[in-house]
């Protein structure tokens, strides 16, 4: 089930089928065993105190683990999120984020792992989100 895809593609088919959002993303890094998007933070990301919103990093940590998952199984965009816990650990500031991935376990019909998210200049994270993706039979 290894696939990895090309970060090409793989913006290609965030554009195509998000294209509402793909715009604030950049996929940073992407290989069997790391992946890192960066969110492009704006003021419709902050609430109120000066800071970036949690449904803000919740959005990051679903696409960041979508396209984590997808590089490994190909382009099934039919592939669902069925859990997330998200843990805000500390108050990022208000410069973009930056998220990395990781697969704990990749089976035939579910992905699960985990993403940090950091804000930039903050060097521990600010998020820890625990995901399980669905993924559809062939």
């Amino acid at each position: 089930m290894k696939q990895s895809m090309t970060k090409k593609s793989l913006t290609d088919f965030l554009e195509r089928e998000f294209p509402q959002v793909s715009q604030s993303f950049n996929i940073l890094d992407i290989s069997e065993n790391n992946f890192s998007m960066s969110l492009k933070i704006t003021d419709e990301h902050l609430r109120p105190g000066g800071t970036v919103s949690g449904p803000t990093m919740f959005l990051l940590a679903d696409v960041t683990f979508y396209l984590a998952t997808l590089n490994m199984i190909g382009l099934k965009s039919l592939t669902v999120t069925t859990n997330c816990s998200i843990n805000f650990l500390r108050k990022p500031n208000q410069k973009d984020l930056i998220s990395k991935a990781r697969i704990l376990k990749l089976g035939k019909t579910l992905s699960v792992g985990d993403v940090l998210i950091y804000s930039q200049g903050i060097n521990e994270p600010v998020a820890h989100a625990s995901l399980t993706y669905s993924i559809p039979p062939n």
